[in-house]
């Protein structure tokens, strides 16, 4: 069938080439020679008649000329008008796109106190760990075991057995084989040479690496050196902070913004940090789950619905909250999605310039928020939402009928310079 349409294809392209020729023929023969006839003069006008209907004729010509100009400059400014708007009107959305951008997810290094992106955290925890390891090398190797082993079960049991190498130390200090640790023994190698820093810390501590006669050949040991051994306080000291140590966490800024009363105070810009799944991978499986829904609408129940969207909430990271208070001012901060609705109470506690009364969060369905041990993923409250702030009003009764009045201002004076245009 190829072979057809493909023949089909070259008779017509043959066919419509033209007629032909000899190879031996002069083709411009054949040539068809144009004589242009000659344009034979008009006659002027002789008559008074034609004289006045000729001027007419001339005087409607040029009018019509002059309108065309006209009507031609006026099409370009006009163009050029709408060119310029639209032009104005892409930077202004560029700008508002700039200004709006107000929920970049920023961490704070507790070492440095130095701010970083998302994607920055870890190049820079290494960087500093490594400094660290020249001024600190005991601290820096206790942080490295506990930052970069992710898996928190092996690590708890991997500084456990070290701790049970040191102890036994401390106990017998005078007994020579609690000194050496062979790096061979399977123990140790299950649970602690896997564990990225366990061996700087032994080397911190005191250790040696010492190649030693063993059971059939030469093997390496990890021999505590003699002032180590002097120093049992400092070592059994080491041994508690590995045991207490955390891992070298970057803390979420919360970046705590004041905005003047806007309409715009729901509309927010998230970018892709506030997503597990990358932002094509959500389009994907949102338009998958409303085909899925709009199929099995009449199936489910109330229940169904609800585990659904406690589903569709977890693919947040973070989340943006933004406050209304009754001034009309609005404060903003970021929180981890599974933070607990506590961290958002202390947060606007330390921007009230009365801390102590107390006061109401509204949801925007406006009901109460008031179960603060749960997190603002079982609130609804991500991956943004805009909250209405108000005094308790039984306590606030009995503020004015004791003769107490209401601050102007709900926040703290010193956050109004702050206040910004939200746009």
């Amino acid at each position: 069938m190829k072979k057809f349409l493909d023949g089909l294809k070259s008779d017509i392209k043959f066919k419509g080439a033209g007629p032909g020729h000899k190879l031996s023929e002069d083709t411009r023969e054949n040539v068809a020679k144009v004589t242009k006839e000659q344009v034979k003069p008009r006659k002027p006008p002789t008559g008074e008649a034609q004289i006045a209907a000729a001027s007419a004729a001339m005087a409607r010509m040029e009018s019509l000329q002059g309108r065309t100009k006209v009507q031609s400059k006026d099409t370009t400014t006009g163009r050029k008008e709408v060119i310029e708007q639209k032009e104005e009107s892409n930077d202004i959305g560029t700008t508002r796109k700039k200004s709006s951008s107000v929920c970049t997810v920023l961490f704070r290094c507790p070492l440095t106190d130095e701010l970083l992106r998302k994607e920055e955290r870890e190049g820079h925890i290494r960087n500093v760990l490594q400094r660290l390891s020249t001024t600190d090398p005991t601290s820096a190797a206790i942080l490295k075991i506990h930052t970069y082993n992710k898996d928190r079960e092996k690590v708890k049991l991997g500084t456990e057995t070290i701790a049970k190498y040191m102890n036994n130390i401390i106990s017998h200090p005078e007994e020579e084989k609690y000194c050496r640790i062979k790096l061979s023994n399977k123990v140790f190698q299950e649970k602690i040479s896997c564990l990225e820093g366990s061996h700087e810390f032994f080397e911190a501590v005191g250790f040696e690496k010492k190649t030693m006669p063993g059971q059939d050949l030469q093997e390496e040991f990890f021999v505590l050196g003699g002032d180590a051994l002097k120093n049992l306080d400092a070592l059994h000291g080491h041994c508690d902070a590995l045991l207490s140590a955390e891992p070298l966490r970057l803390s979420l800024e919360r970046q705590l913004r004041i905005f003047m009363p806007s309409i715009e105070a729901a509309h927010f810009d998230l970018p892709d940090d506030f997503f597990n799944l990358t932002a094509e991978e959500i389009k994907r499986e949102q338009r998958e789950r409303t085909e899925m829904v709009e199929r099995n609408a009449v199936l489910r129940t109330k229940a169904m619905r609800e585990r659904e969207e406690q589903r569709e909430m977890k693919k947040y990271n973070y989340t943006v909250l933004r406050i209304k208070l009754p001034d009309g001012y609005i404060l903003q901060g970021i929180f981890f999605a599974r933070e607990r609705v506590s961290a958002l109470f202390d947060f606007l506690r330390e921007q009230l310039q009365n801390d102590w009364l107390p006061f109401e969060l509204l949801a925007p369905g406006g009901h109460k928020v008031e179960n603060e041990q749960a997190t603002l993923i079982e609130c609804g409250l991500v991956p943004s939402a805009l909250l209405t702030f108000r005094w308790d009003e039984a306590v606030m009764a009995d503020v004015e009928a004791g003769g107490g009045q209401s601050s102007v201002s709900v926040i703290k004076p010193e956050l109004l310079s702050k206040v910004e245009q939200l746009t």
